[in-house]
């Protein structure tokens, strides 16, 4: 069977041959505990050392600010509740935006059981959040923002950097979700001006488990595991080597090719969407035409429903639904909610996001099939 053409990125990537070359070592040989002190554990331990560097030269950092989890939804827990329980007694309001990742909304929601308040900010029909609206929610109790860097969904690039000077005028410390934008955009710390800024390996050419999180100097967070003092003591347990290792090397990747990445990624994108509506009619853009990620592109068939499309196309193009329709009911992804789509269209909204793998045939083969296969559901709707 000939493999369907992956255009869902967003969702995860495969793994780098530079990034398993790194890895193989210490999945073979190296398998020492990098806290042992003797010569099994030297080369472990200096490799971790090396990653941590490698993560910091992506995102502009000290490589004491960089500690390592076990994803971005780790990472993303690590830095609210952290925060949030740390200065409780300074205060017990966050803000966020209604288009965040579960890895956030869902972070808040358990914090309102322990006596925090949020505001959830709106966002604009692009999918934008609204710097002015970020300021209108802030309260003298408020003692976190966090807003996701780039939309997965539909690609959309918050204005972090002015949140975040927002915050900072007001002593409020500033976390962003980086999990889909590291890699694909800039994600220097000190340009975006964030305390915290969450990174998903998966997402990066790097294995699935493992993540990153940045924490400015300064800011302490409450230390989510205890035990023995791994991570300088903020996140305790045997590092895992392998992952970590990979997720370095795909950092170092990233940063030594993000312009032509960058480059590649958007020229996929728009090939993808020059081709579709060229042939295709009544089909939306979701998210911002300008201020989105260079390689997403979510798109509305109008009437049609997502899950029919995906039926249609899945055995040779593999992309992902922003909606779910059964019987009579139709069932939104929040973002599209947020954004205030007619359900006309978000029922029939798909996301293909492309990658570094992505090449031109594929893309006139994607073409091909997601175009006969909306001509035939117009067609023949049931």
């Amino acid at each position: 069977m000939i493999q369907p053409v992956y255009l869902d990125y967003n969702g995860t990537t495969p793994h780098d041959p530079e990034v398993i070359a790194a890895m193989r070592p210490f999945l073979e040989t190296e398998f020492g505990n990098p806290s042992s002190s003797h010569w099994y554990g030297i080369r472990p331990k200096k490799a971790v050392e090396a990653a941590r560097r490698q993560v910091a030269g992506l995102l502009g950092c000290e490589p004491t600010e960089v500690f390592f989890t076990s994803g971005g939804t780790e990472s993303n827990n690590h830095a609210i509740k952290g925060t949030a329980r740390a200065l409780k007694n300074k205060g017990n309001h966050i803000i966020t935006s209604t288009v965040e990742h579960p890895a956030i909304l869902e972070v808040c929601r358990h914090l309102e059981g322990e006596g925090f308040t949020t505001t959830y900010v709106d966002v604009d029909d692009t999918g934008m959040v609204r710097v002015e609206d970020v300021a209108a929610a802030i309260r003298p109790e408020t003692i976190l923002i966090t807003v996701m860097h780039a939309n997965n969904e539909v690609g959309t690039i918050q204005p972090i950097a002015e949140i975040a000077e927002l915050a900072k005028k007001h002593g409020i410390y500033m976390h962003t979700d980086a999990a889909q934008s590291v890699g694909k955009i800039e994600t220097n710390v000190q340009r975006l001006n964030v305390d915290m800024l969450s990174v998903a390996g998966h997402k990066v050419y790097a294995p699935k488990g493992i993540g990153a999180l940045y924490v400015s100097r300064g800011v302490a967070p409450e230390k989510f595991c205890h035990g023995a003092g791994q991570e300088m003591g903020w996140r305790a347990g045997t590092e895992n080597v392998l992952e970590i290792v990979g997720l370095g090397k795909a950092c170092e990747m990233a940063e030594r090719s993000l312009s032509h990445t960058q480059t590649h990624l958007k020229a996929m994108r728009d090939r993808l969407h020059r081709g579709l509506t060229d042939q295709l009619d009544e089909v939306r853009l979701n998210g911002h035409p300008e201020q989105r990620l260079p390689n997403t592109l979510s798109l509305s068939f109008k009437d049609l429903e997502a899950n029919r499309i995906l039926e249609e196309i899945g055995l040779e193009v593999a992309a992902s639904a922003g909606a779910a329709c059964h019987s009579d009911t139709v069932q939104l992804s929040h973002v599209l909610e947020a954004m205030r789509i007619p359900v006309k269209w978000a029922k029939g909204t798909v996301r293909f996001s492309t990658g570094r793998m992505t090449t031109a045939d594929q893309i006139d083969q994607a073409v091909a099939v997601v175009v006969d296969a909306v001509r035939k559901l117009r067609k023949n709707p049931d």
